[in-house]
């Protein structure tokens, strides 16, 4: 008798994961299966109707093809075997109400990084641009890069949601099962976002990445998403 301990699978506690479908029992048994009740032979001759001596369906009466005009060997919307990702998730989220909590976001973390730049002396207040102190302002866009993903990456990966997203009720998904995003799925998402703000683009880079969402079809994804893989629901 073996003396290793019964193993079990992982525990999935993610409510918002999507379960996978119940699959039922397929119809039509093996020739090698036992023989039908009264001592038939699936050898006999065949049903009435045009039916296989097999046990398989008749001529034309396969499954449907897949929509969204999926392929049925794999092809499909993002390439998800013809089958819409998005079934069984909440619907896509408002593109206003994004907008609107990725600006209470940035609000509540420069207030934060105001406050530090401040307390460890990075703050460049003087807009002279012959007085600019480089060493400064580079500190000052660390900071807030730094806190920025930080942020991000933190409460994605926890639940999902930022506070702005939290308040105006919408949330991250992994696009393939609907999932909370995991740290290193929220981080990367966050770093594409949130490096080139810092450093060199400022709120060009978020209305270009963010507003991408606007004309991407058909999941609404800003560039961020894209890189991560994720969409954005309602809650």
């Amino acid at each position: 008798m073996s003396t290793e301990p019964p193993q079990y699978p992982p525990p999935d506690d993610d409510p918002f994961k999507k379960q996978p479908p119940q699959q039922p029992p397929q119809g039509g048994g093996s020739p090698y299966d036992a023989p039908p009740p009264g001592g038939g032979s699936p050898y006999d001759t065949p049903p009435q109707g045009g039916g296989s001596p097999y046990g398989g369906p008749p001529p034309g009466s396969g499954p449907p093809p897949p929509p969204y005009g999926g392929d049925p060997y794999g092809g499909g919307p993002g390439g998800y075997g013809g089958q819409d990702p998005l079934a069984g998730m909440p619907p896509l989220a408002d593109g206003a109400k994004r907008v609107l909590a990725r600006i209470i976001d940035m609000i509540l973390v420069g207030i934060v990084v105001g406050l530090l730049s401040w307390l460890f002396g990075t703050a460049e207040y003087d807009i002279d641009p012959d007085k600019v102190n480089t060493g400064k302002s580079f500190g000052q866009s660390l900071l807030a890069a730094v806190l920025y993903i930080a942020y991000d990456s933190f409460m994605i990966s926890k639940t999902g949601q930022t506070l702005g997203k939290k308040w105006l009720g919408m949330r991250v998904a992994n696009l393939n099962d609907g999932a909370t995003p995991t740290l290193q799925t929220a981080l990367a998402r966050a770093a594409v976002l949130w490096l080139p703000f810092a450093f060199c683009c400022a709120c060009i880079w978020t209305a270009i990445c963010g507003g991408w969402s606007f004309f991407d079809k058909p999941y609404k994804q800003g560039l961020h998403d894209k890189a991560a893989k994720t969409v954005v629901v309602s809650a």
